[in-house]
């Protein structure tokens, strides 16, 4: 998993992801994104929300700069809204982030951890995989 930050394309030319202390970024409230940003940036303005509906709409008023969120996340309102973009680069860092996805299933159901290998290995090997990954997770942002 990875986060990314999303800005609206008309403030672009005035932002600077290295300057990122006089910007205003909202994140939703109890995220590992909210954690990451007031501990890697503690002199930014963090704006917390419920919910990144909220955010949105006040970076679409200009309340905000930008909001930092999961980059398949973000990646989806950019397919949904060419008003926005991408600016940096996606941050991975396991520490906030994880070590990537996985499926929770219990531990005791071997049948089903069984199948489920045995589904990913067919779907890795027929391109489906790759497939719904670039569809829902792909990795690169404009």
């Amino acid at each position: 998993s990875s986060a990314i930050l999303v800005i609206t394309k008309n403030n672009k030319t005035k932002f600077y992801q290295t300057d990122l202390t006089n910007k205003r970024i909202g994140t939703q409230n109890g995220s590992t994104h909210q954690k990451y940003l007031m501990d890697k940036y503690p002199k930014m303005t963090i704006r917390s929300y419920d919910s990144y509906q909220n955010a949105m709409l006040d970076l679409k008023n200009s309340r905000i700069d930008g909001i930092f969120g999961d980059t398949a996340v973000v990646n989806q309102w950019i397919k949904t809204d060419n008003s926005l973009i991408t600016i940096g680069d996606k941050i991975i860092d396991p520490n906030y982030f994880g070590t990537g996805l996985g499926i929770a299933i219990r531990k005791d159901n071997l049948v089903l951890v069984q199948k489920l290998n045995k589904a990913l290995i067919s779907i890795k090997q027929d391109g489906t995989y790759q497939m719904i990954y670039q569809k829902w997770f792909n990795n690169s942002v404009e």
